[in-house]
């Protein structure tokens, strides 16, 4: 009989008390305890289990759950009398700050103080232990939301001292999803308040404390070692490029297949397969994330689950303000192409905004993007590897698409008539529903560099990577190619040329040193188009001149003036 699937437990005593569907992943205790790894970070895309995961050491090892070895029969750990006699025979620190997401610097230090002030709660039989002097007591009731920098950056490393002396050993401190607020720092602008802070803080805790036996972090991504981690050289660091641990996050293959059997779904294994596997851990391929699969088996139908469950709003901020370079690229990756480029598994967040290299680090560490294969090339005094990266599966894909339909959903309905008005060839109506598809969204895409505070740059390859989204079904979009004597802005090429036109497009911002005014800007935008001969190669496929149309796109500020070409 199918165990029954329940959506959502991260608490390893509920899943397993009530007999719900169950991975077993408890060969991973005695891999982490073996490998005898003073501090370990891990790094694995959200929704991978990491939550139940610590979830499960904390119910291992705490002395608080000594009672709780019956969790652990039947399980694979519990097959080795050495690490039976080693349940609940620690003093465990377990917090997480998964749910750390205010969007201002004082709140998340606040929040983050009131997690520490609560583990303080829960062990405040020590203050009437007898083993805590008077400056102990006095600094244990100082901690607190509103406790100063100092106390907190030892509160842990303080925590950590006193259950040293009450149970007589080294603690095991648990720390899930650490990079949560770091995240929510660089998307709302507070980055290196928080960094400051969080570096204090873990310096205490995992480099500086005589009192830590083991340490785990999880997270999405590896932040750099001079942002948080400098001077903690103590720490393994195991990301998704890496052989440690890498059956224990997510579900192997042969498991999907085997639950799938059990659940009544056999004959969705390929089907299956093409939505949700592309994961891959170190050499270990055909990883399928757990809440997908998890999902799929309780409702029976195929959708976007984890895709959907994922915190996208770095990824949304990082392709939709990115130039044009990148968004080129990212088109690539939609259509299913790979892309090579180099990785590097430290995020410094700080030069997401300009390192495009980095944007796709950081891709393939939240698991958006996986590797197809990699090799090392020999450079000048130095060595480089280079990543062959794919969009990691269908999930991902549908997820990345209504990702940009949402970019213009302030202008739906205008977005969608522009369309209809440009495959037309409706020039009078183009020009309205583009102005108002250009003055709803261009603040999306505003960085607050260009002119009139808007970046038209942008903005047109967002409206390209929408167009691919829009039309990909009749159509081939491509963007800034080589055509003839020069490099096109857009071009959309037909599927089937007897049924319709090819479109080009050349977007121009107007310059007043340059041009008297936007009319004249759309003009020199349709002789560019004329005088580079970008139609030839819609040519040379066959395609008559007399089916292709060119527009010539200005703008100035969020007016957009489009004009046509003979």
């Amino acid at each position: 009989m199918a165990r029954t699937v329940a959506i959502g437990i991260q608490d390893f005593d509920k899943l397993i008390e009530g007999k719900y569907f169950y991975i077993d992943k408890t060969s991973f205790i005695k891999e982490w305890w073996e490998s005898g790894d003073d501090v370990t970070l891990i790094t694995r895309p959200r929704r991978f289990g990491k939550t139940l995961n610590m979830s499960m050491l904390d119910y291992f090892f705490s002395v608080n759950h000594a009672d709780k070895g019956s969790l652990f029969e039947g399980l694979e750990i519990w097959n080795d009398e050495k690490y039976r006699e080693l349940q609940g025979t620690y003093p465990v620190i377990y917090l997480s700050f998964a749910n750390i997401k205010e969007r201002n610097y004082k709140s998340i230090r606040k929040t983050m103080c009131q997690l520490i002030a609560k583990l303080y709660h829960k062990n405040d039989f020590l203050l009437e232990s007898g083993l805590l002097g008077e400056l102990d007591k006095r600094y244990f009731r100082r901690v607190s939301e509103e406790m100063d920098d100092s106390d907190a950056a030892l509160s842990l490393y303080q925590l950590s001292d006193f259950l040293y002396r009450y149970y007589g050993k080294k603690v095991i401190i648990l720390l899930d999803e650490y990079d949560t607020p770091m995240q929510e720092a660089y998307i709302n602008g507070f980055w290196d308040e928080l960094a400051a802070f969080t570096r204090s803080l873990f310096n205490s805790t995992f480099k500086t404390n005589p009192y830590l036996e083991r340490g785990i972090m999880t997270g999405i991504t590896r932040v750099s070692k001079e942002s948080i981690f400098s001077d903690l050289n103590n720490l393994e660091v195991v990301t998704t490029t890496s052989d440690k641990y890498a059956t224990a996050f997510g579900f192997a293959e042969e498991e999907v297949f085997a639950a799938l059997d059990e659940c009544g779904y056999g004959e969705e294994k390929e089907k299956v397969k093409r939505w949700y596997d592309g994961f891959t851990f170190g050499k270990h391929t055909d990883i399928y994330n757990p809440w997908s699969i998890i999902n799929f088996i309780d409702k029976g139908k195929y959708d976007v689950y984890w895709a959907n469950s994922s915190s996208n709003g770095l990824v949304n901020k990082l392709v939709r303000e990115s130039g044009y370079r990148t968004k080129e690229t990212f088109e690539n990756l939609i259509e299913g192409q790979c892309i090579y480029t180099p990785i590097d598994e430290q995020v410094v967040y700080n030069y997401l905004d300009n390192n495009e290299s980095a944007i796709w680090s950081l891709l393939l560490a939240s698991g958006y993007l996986k590797v197809i294969s990699y090799e090392r090339q020999e450079l000048i005094g130095d060595e480089e590897a280079k990543y062959e990266l794919q969009i990691t599966n269908n999930e991902v894909r549908i997820m990345f698409l209504e990702m940009i339909r949402g970019w213009f959903n302030g202008a739906k309905a205008e977005y969608n008539d522009f369309i209809k008005s440009l495959l037309a060839g409706r020039l009078k109506e183009m020009n309205a529903y583009m102005n108002n598809v250009a003055l709803r969204t261009f603040s999306y895409f505003d960085t607050g560099k260009g002119p009139c505070g808007a970046e038209p740059e942008k903005f047109y390859h967002g409206f390209v990577l929408g167009l691919i989204v829009e039309l990909r079904r009749d159509y081939v979009i491509t963007s800034n190619r080589e055509s003839g004597y020069g490099r096109y802005d857009i071009v959309i090429e037909p599927k089937n040329p007897d049924e319709h036109d090819a479109i080009i497009i050349e977007f121009k911002v107007h310059d007043e040193d340059d041009e008297a005014s936007l009319r004249d800007t759309v003009q020199a935008a349709l002789a560019q188009i004329e005088e580079k001969k970008y139609a030839e190669n819609l040519v040379e496929r066959g395609i008559a001149r007399d089916r292709i149309r060119s527009y010539g796109f200005a703008f100035e500020g969020k007016k957009v003036l489009i004009g046509q070409g003979l």
